[in-house]
């Protein structure tokens, strides 16, 4: 593509923390033809909403390195008005912070409109006009670590029809010229390689609750991480430092009051209240829940908060309560900072930043200097003995009120039978809503959605100016048990104007429970006339289908398919909600899901071309991408290369094979320099695998790593000979069997007849055995012979002193192993065991995890963390693969075997799409008592397939052969 636009912002900082950038260019449609067919090219950094003509076109970019950043094309000729003046509009959101899917860049918009004679009508430039979205608060916090900013928009400072041709930009700025396409850190573009995702509508299906509450009187989140450690916005590395935040806590009158902490486990080390240290016994609630009741005096009140520790969020939150009349406000507690926040730091005495994949450093926690300060404050101005390292934490840090804080913590919470006129806000097109109103409380009123969705809010209101909607979303609930979201900032704060008005939300979000808490509301009622989501994925068509006799394993299948299609955005995600990562290794086992559900392959081609991207940020390749966080799980990037030899598997693509195998060799080389003196596989790194309690240290040798490794090399190996590189073939053949000999000799408990979990640093041999351990060396090939025999029987029956499997994303490489030695109808016992489980809870989706395992014991209603995870939709995959029985047995699926097998079901049917096109169609019906099987088989007649009935079995085979459509 041949660009003349440049790329432009605003005045003032080039990469403003979360700022909300306004670009409009109205211009002139000739009324020949020539705009019939037109073309808009678009990026920015970090993300934009298009608008043509005050029509909402397209969201994006889909995420990249910075180095590598993606473009997208709309056609927009049916939009333009020939004749007239036309307006392209376009928000620009800009994170100023790396997340786990953006690298921190700088503001920038580049954008060109082109006619189909190659005339370009507008490009980027000076002329266009730009200005600040005034209604958006920056002060937002962070969602969280992985993730950008909650959301704040005031309504009455801001005139919505700023994308529309009529509006009068004369008070806007003309944009400032950055520079040509090419220039840092945009230095490479290219074309979006994947279709734009969808945007479906649904709505609520009930009001699930209303309820009048109470929450605390004045809230803050403070963004500790980043007002302490310079530079700590440029990545998203964990790191560890010692220091304090102080402020003033101004009541109105003297009495008791409520301090409320929900930081997540981080922030909150100690503190002290009017120089008296407030010991840590007083605190209660479930942590992360942390409060403490305390006397205030009338006027200011110290508070002094020891927010030291090792973090990735580094939120402090705060929030005060008491009766009525008393009222409060922060103050600075040092009046030379008063005109500048209303919060002060002393430190950080020390910090590190902590990569995962390198030697890193304990900071003191014992230091005195640091430590002695809790006791030795007493009043304000003791603080100006630490002047060295006082100074105001600055007003981008403190966000103006703590949504999410007010949306989980109630005083009062007083549940009411829901109206029947309320539930018209889940219905679209009729009467509106009303909203009670109570005096003295807010009301709560609590929508379900039905299963859980991914995408974008949109309601439509009437208000007074002024009028609060708080909107809070999370996954699970149960009775009056609600899992809140604590480490995941869901809100938004909209501030009504006048009248009557409708909204749509920039950020995408994910949940199936949607909590709207209405302040601040006057005489004039609040009207819902409706409450909508845009659900937004990658776009496939419901070609994988499978019903059988059991259905419980129907209802498994289908939230197997509902959470796959929710965690496949512009990449795989690990989940909608928490996350919205790319995890490397997670999207292996999504990637074999999804060829059984959809058989689409661009969106894993293109998660494939992203890893090889984190090379500078680590040779080992980094577990998710493009990320600010440098973090290294060995198992993700091994999960990585098999995921390329499956896709080659998959598609028989033997292009893009050799493309990856370069890159596959270039990691391969820099692992194999971990091979240390023993022959074993030793690094520091995530050596992570499950999530139990396995022994699986981050410094060491790790047995499922080495493990895994023996099967990357030959992977390795396999693809280089794709490639052509014989040399490669046989450097890394051998290297895999040098390995594997190294294990079986080094890692072999004889006695215990099992492999060890792994080796210390130190040189300790790990006392611990687990399944895990056992499961991937039998799948991978690495044990032989009699250990073989004897690791196949602990498939079949688990020794009880092993640790278990602990989730369902382990449970995928057990299935694996059971499949590859005749555990097929194991693998449907424990789905429905542990499935089942999910939907004995009302699961529409996969959970991350198993129940009251490790992560959850704090709360025993809280069943997992995330509820809707695709490292978990493994039963989509092995029912398509093991009970219709369909799976390929050469490259591009070209030779095909249909082999079901009953396992107890007494029919199954379904289809599992090809990847060259059309779909296999297989339809059984099964009679155990007589060994007899009906089996109907359709397929496009170009396949080769091989129709087996289950050993054992007779019966009739109907098989029909689709010719392939031109």
């Amino acid at each position: 593509m041949k660009w003349l636009a440049s790329w432009i912002w605003g005045d003032g900082e080039a990469s403003p923390r979360n700022e909300w950038r306004c670009f409009r260019k109205t211009f002139d449609v000739p009324s020949a033809g020539a705009a019939e067919s037109a073309s808009l090219t678009i990026t920015a950094d970090s993300r934009y909403v298009l608008y043509v003509n005050g029509t909402q076109l397209g969201r994006g970019p889909v995420r990249s390195w910075p180095f590598e950043q993606s473009y997208d094309t709309y056609e927009v000729g049916h939009l333009l008005k020939p004749g007239e003046k036309n307006t392209i509009a376009v928000l620009v959101l800009h994170f100023g912070v790396s997340t786990f899917y953006y690298v921190r860049g700088r503001g920038g918009l580049l954008a060109q409109l082109e006619y189909e004679d190659g005339t370009v009508a507008i490009a980027t430039d000076g002329t266009w006009a730009t200005a600040k979205h005034l209604g958006q608060h920056p002060r937002s916090p962070r969602m969280s670590c992985q993730q950008g900013f909650a959301e704040y928009v005031d309504a009455t400072a801001w005139d919505k029809d700023w994308i529309t041709t009529e509006y009068a930009d004369t008070e806007w700025s003309n944009a400032v010229v950055l520079g040509p396409v090419g220039m840092e850190p945009w230095t490479k573009l290219k074309p979006r390689d994947i279709p734009m995702l969808t945007e479906e509508t649904v709505y609520p299906v009930r009001v699930e609750s209303l309820a009048k509450v109470k929450s605390f009187k004045l809230t803050t989140v403070i963004d500790v991480r980043a007002a302490m450690i310079p530079g700590s916005e440029d990545h998203a590395n964990p790191l560890q430092f010692t220091g304090y935040v102080a402020t003033t806590i101004r009541a109105s009158h003297a009495g008791r009051a409520t301090l409320g902490f929900l930081a997540w486990g981080e922030c909150l080390r100690a503190c002290s209240l009017n120089g008296e240290v407030v010991e840590m016994k007083r605190f209660y609630g479930v942590t992360p829940e942390r409060y403490v009741d305390v006397e205030l005096s009338q006027g200011d009140n110290l508070l002094l908060i020891d927010v030291s520790g090792t973090m990735h969020h580094g939120k402090l939150q705060i929030g005060v309560y008491a009766e009525d009349p008393a009222q409060f406000e922060f103050v600075s507690p040092l009046p030379r900072f008063a005109e500048q926040s209303a919060f002060c730091s002393i430190g950080p005495f020390d910090y590190h930043v902590n990569i995962d994949h390198q030697s890193n450093r304990e900071i003191d926690w014992e230091d005195e200097a640091y430590k002695e300060i809790l006791g030795a404050v007493k009043q304000a101005e003791h603080l100006e003995r630490y002047a060295e390292r006082l100074r105001a934490i600055e007003l981008k840090y403190i966000s103006e009120a703590d949504v999410f804080s007010l949306c989980v913590w109630k005083k009062d919470n007083v549940k009411l039978a829901v109206p029947a006129q309320l539930h018209n806000a889940v219905i679209p097109n009729i009467e509106a809503g009303v909203v009670p109103v109570f005096d003295g409380y807010d009301t709560e009123i609590l929508l379900d959605f039905g299963k859980e969705y991914s995408g974008y809010l949109s309601f439509e209101v009437e208000a007074a100016e002024g009028t609060i909607l708080d909107w809070y979303g999370f996954e699970y609930m149960s009775g009056e048990y609600r899992q809140e979201t604590y480490g995941l900032d869901h809100t938004l704060r909209y501030v009504c104007r006048s009248g009557r008005q409708s909204y749509v939300t920039p950020i995408r979000r994910g949940f199936r429970y949607l909590a709207l808490t209405v302040r601040n509301a006057s005489a004039v009622p609040v009207k819902i006339y409706g409450v909508s989501f845009s659900q937004s994925n990658y776009p496939v068509a419901e070609v994988g289908r499978f019903e059988c006799s059991d259905p419980l394993l129907n209802d498994i299948w289908e939230i197997s398919r509902h959470t796959t299609k929710l965690c496949m955005e512009d990449t795989f995600v690990d989940c909608p909600a928490y996350e919205q990562t790319f995890w490397v290794g997670d999207s292996r086992n999504e990637a074999l899901v999804s060829n059984y559900l959809y058989g689409v392959q661009d969106i894993l081609k293109r998660c494939l071309r992203l890893v090889p991207g984190s090379k500078h940020q680590t040779p080992l390749y980094a577990d998710q991408v493009p990320s600010g966080w440098s973090s290294v799980i060995p198992n993700w990037t091994f999960f990585w290369a098999i995921a390329c030899s499956e896709y080659y598997e998959q598609t028989a693509d033997k292009a893009f094979a050799t493309e990856m195998y370069d890159h596959i060799r270039f990691t391969m080389d820099h692992y194999l320099q971990k091979i240390d003196d023993s022959g074993l596989f030793n690094v520091k790194g995530w050596n992570l695998l499950d999530w139990s309690p396995i022994d699986q240290p981050n410094d060491g040798i790790v047995t499922h790593q080495n493990v895994f490794l023996v099967q990357t090399l030959r992977v390795t190996a396999a693809m280089g000979k794709l490639a052509g590189d014989a040399e490669g073939t046989a450097r890394f053949g051998e290297a895999a069997d040098r390995l594997s000999a190294a294990i079986n000799e080094q890692l072999w408990d004889e006695d215990k007849q099992a492999y060890i979990d792994c080796i210390h640093a130190d040189g300790r041999r790990s006392t611990v055995l687990s399944m895990q351990t056992q499961v991937v060396a039998s799948l991978t090939g690495v044990a032989q012979g009699a250990r073989k025999q004897v690791i196949d029987g602990y498939l079949f029956n688990p020794p009880s002193e092993f640790v278990q499997i602990g989730s369902p994303f382990m449970s995928f490489f057990y299935y694996e192993a059971l499949a590859k030695v005749g555990g097929v109808s194991l693998i449907l016992d424990d789905i429905r065991k542990n499935y089942g489980n999910m939907i004995d809870h009302g699961a529409t989706t996969c959970w991350e995890q198993y129940p009251n395992f490790l992560e959850n014991r704090a709360n025993a209603d809280m069943l997992t963390r995330s509820h809707c995870h695709a490292w978990s939709s493994a039963p989509a995959y092995f029912l398509g693969r093991e009970a219709l029985g369909v799976r390929s047995l050469a490259p591009g699926w070209s030779v095909v075997e249909i082999a079901p097998l009953p396992c107890g079901l007494k029919w199954a049917r379904g289809s599992v799409p090809h990847p060259s096109g059309g779909r296999i169609d297989v339809s059984w019906s099964a009679d155990e008592s007589s060994k007899t099987m009906k089996l109907s088989v359709s397929y496009p007649s170009d396949v080769t397939v091989n129709i087996k009935l289950p050993e054992g079995y007779e019966g009739e085979i109907k098989e029909t052969k689709l010719g392939r459509s031109l």
